[in-house]
């Protein structure tokens, strides 16, 4: 017993201890805590300044896309996220789902059953609607307001707008939530471009509360600003783009074809004032993005085709080697282990001026010229000066240069007609500003200025910049007049890009495309049609340069269709809106033919062509028997007029004529016309002045001039020098 008392008073005393030592422990913390104010590491005080301290972000804007004259293009606005409270501990909660539903499928795109079914989802306490309840605008929220209905509420956001919808999309590109930042950047043109200058930054506001949220009474609000992203004005002239857009989806739907790319400059400056393509992309919604993620503009090489000839010609013009009446013979040119040839619109060993080569885009007088006129050595000289060696520096991401292919004498021959050698769109626009700005090349660009957004202070501004001088002010002036005349002659190949009232200098284009075993395709289809034109021609205000890739043309258009279609409305609009006026142009003038059946075919001819109209004759005698076009017909100066007489028919030659002029013929001659092909004639069964009788069968086979699809015969050496 007297043992057991002992062992109790021990263990009284061992906890005694135990308890006392706890209770010192904790004494010794307590005061610890007071004196120091931290544990475990951390300050008490700030712990309890987070836990009633409430934090509201402040959304800032990124900075405005805008044209030239200030006009929005891409901004930041307001958006709204519609929600739906359903738990029953909030006052304001759904109470009538079936109601609800029905008013909201109004407003949003969803069904009216999808709706009802969130409405009515067990357990949730608050539900959204997906893509159907997001990005909804101001007038669809207050609209929706306005019905009162318990539960509905809103959340707020900004989003990218971009108000134009499909408009220079790969010039402006688009911005996304970055996957690694989670912020809100730009990921294609100038959004991506000027990121950082465009970029927000949020603000935030910090105040004390109780633990409802309510601010504390003698307790201040901190306050970090939001900062405004800058604002970016563009070279980029909203109507001008306007008209670009609105020629693009026409010829787009018309042609199908594989692409399209288009650049408007000024080349006083060097400003683009319009950019497209097609494929192109919606920047809010991203439809067509996938179709392509390059600016073809900028992004894209090919071989330009015919519209090369362009620098070769100013280049022979400068050298003082350009004789427009001087004669050579068309047909072929000798490149050492081979040779080139001509498109099947030219007679092969005609000769024919220099000036109707440009007119006819002949290649062996564009060979003549940059080989034996100015010289291998020399002309490659040129092609560095008009900027094809280098990019052009534009102010847009990922441009990338073409490549002169001058190593071997056919590579030689065939960069000065546009093929073998590869360039950009936009290094040709910069290359045209020397001939359209009389000597001085402008650098393309497209920022014209940056601002701040909140005091209007312009930070940045974009001067122009002459990039070289090729040529001088004098042969500038020369090569526009000679180009004038690739629309304005007979035998031009430009005539589809007349405009009235304005004199228009350009070149047309055709290249090869080449395929993946290397060799060109072939089909009337498969060629990159291009035009490259400047008006007024005087005094050129705008460039334009287009180029479409095989389009669907079918039996009855040719490549001009498409390009055309392009070019003149934009061109006309742009002019015309930008107050250039008219030049007095020399209009044809249209007159009723006389009736010259049974009259002198001497005279009738010298008549006639007094008029202004091309005459031919078939038949042998000295007396009128028909005609075509009848007498009373109403005729442009400059058409052709068929007179039939007395004796012997015997064929012309016909190449280069147009199907309406050969019907002339075999009408008045009463032949039975066969025709193949489309343009104008290439080949004829019956030989040059071989007779033939009324009832005989006559075929010809037509062909496509424009811009010459640079034949090369197959037994070339590119090895050889």
């Amino acid at each position: 017993m007297m043992q057991k008392q002992k062992n109790m008073k021990h263990g009284a005393a061992g906890l005694f201890f135990l308890f006392g030592l706890l209770f010192f422990v904790l004494i010794c913390r307590f005061l610890y805590i007071q004196v120091t104010g931290t544990a475990g590491g951390e300050v008490l005080a700030s712990k309890i300044d987070k836990k009633y301290e409430r934090e509201q972000v402040i959304e800032a804007k990124r900075g405005s896309i805008l044209d030239t004259k200030g006009e929005v293009i891409a901004e930041d606005t307001s958006s709204y996220i519609l929600r739906a409270v359903l738990s029953e501990k909030e006052t304001e909660h759904v109470k009538d789902p079936e109601m609800t539903a029905a008013k909201l499928a109004k407003y949003i795109d969803m069904d009216e059953q999808d709706i009802y079914e969130r409405l009515t989802k067990k357990g949730a306490y608050q539900v959204e609607f997906g893509k159907a309840g997001k990005d909804l605008t101001q007038v669809v929220k207050q609209k929706i307001e306005k019905l009162e209905l318990p539960g509905i509420t809103f959340g707020r956001t900004n989003k990218r707008f971009y108000p134009n919808g499909i408009f220079a999309s790969h010039l402006i590109g688009y911005v996304e939530k970055d996957e690694e930042t989670g912020e809100m950047a730009g990921k294609f043109g100038i959004e991506k471009y000027l990121n950082k200058e465009l970029q927000e930054t949020d603000g935030k506001l910090t105040y004390d509360s109780d633990k409802w949220g309510i601010l504390l009474p003698d307790t201040k609000e901190k306050v970090v600003a939001p900062d405004n992203g800058n604002d970016v004005m563009l070279t980029i002239d909203k109507k001008i783009q306007t008209f670009l857009e609105d020629s693009l989806s026409k010829v787009q739907e018309k042609y199908d074809p594989e692409q399209i790319i288009a650049i408007v400059s000024n080349p006083k400056t060097g400003e683009i004032v319009a950019m497209g393509q097609r494929p192109t992309f919606h920047p809010t919604t991203k439809e067509g993005l996938t179709d392509t993620w390059r600016n073809l503009a900028i992004e894209e090489s090919f071989e330009p085709g015919s519209t090369m000839k362009t620098f070769t010609l100013a280049a022979a013009v400068e050298e003082g080697v350009f004789n427009p009446n001087e004669s050579f013979t068309a047909g072929t040119y000798k490149t050492g282990a081979g040779s080139i040839g001509d498109h099947s619109g030219i007679e092969r060993g005609k000769s024919m001026t220099f000036l109707e080569g440009v007119q006819r885009s002949s290649n062996v007088a564009f060979a003549t010229l940059a080989m034996d006129k100015i010289g291998a050595d020399t002309f490659r000289e040129y092609l560095t000066k008009f900027g094809f060696d280098n990019k052009t520096g534009i102010d847009l991401p990922n441009e990338i240069t073409g490549k002169i292919q001058y190593k071997y004498k056919l590579e030689k021959v065939t960069t000065s007609f546009g093929q073998g050698s590869t360039v950009t769109p936009i290094q040709q626009i910069q290359a045209a500003s020397a001939i359209a700005n009389d000597g001085k090349m402008m650098q393309p660009y497209v920022i014209k200025s940056i601002s701040d957004q909140d005091t209007g202070k312009v930070l940045k501004t974009t001067k122009p910049k002459v990039s070289g001088e090729p040529i001088s002010a004098e042969t500038a002036k020369q090569v526009r007049d000679y180009l004038e005349t690739v629309i304005s002659a007979k035998k031009g190949t430009g005539k589809k890009y007349a405009i009235e009232g304005y004199e228009v200098a350009g070149k047309t284009g055709t290249a090869q495309i080449a395929g993946p075993t290397g060799r060109y395709l072939e089909g009337k289809n498969n060629y990159v049609f291009s035009f490259l034109g400047m008006a007024p021609k005087d005094d050129p205000q705008l460039v334009i340069y287009v180029a479409v890739k095989k389009p669907n043309l079918g039996a009855t258009y040719v490549g001009a269709d498409p390009l055309s279609e392009i070019f003149n409305p934009v061109m006309q609009n742009s002019l015309q809106y930008l107050n250039i006026k008219p030049s007095d142009v020399k209009k044809q003038t249209a007159n009723k033919i006389e009736d010259y059946t049974n009259q002198s075919e001497s005279s009738s001819v010298k008549e006639l062509e007094q008029l202004g109209y091309e005459v031919s004759t078939i038949g042998s005698g000295r007396k009128v028997l028909d005609q075509s076009p009848k007498a009373g017909s109403t005729l442009l100066q400059g058409e052709k007029i068929i007179l039939r007489t007395e004796g012997d028919m015997k064929v012309p030659d016909m190449k280069g004529w147009s199907l309406r002029d050969v019907m002339k013929l075999a009408k008045v001659a009463k032949l039975d016309l066969q025709t193949s092909g489309t343009g104008y004639v290439s080949k004829q069964n019956i030989k040059v002045g071989k007779k033939v009788k009324e009832g005989d069968s006559f075929n010809v086979e037509l062909s496509q001039p424009e811009g010459a699809a640079d034949n090369i015969s197959s037994n070339e050496n590119k090895g050889s020098d």
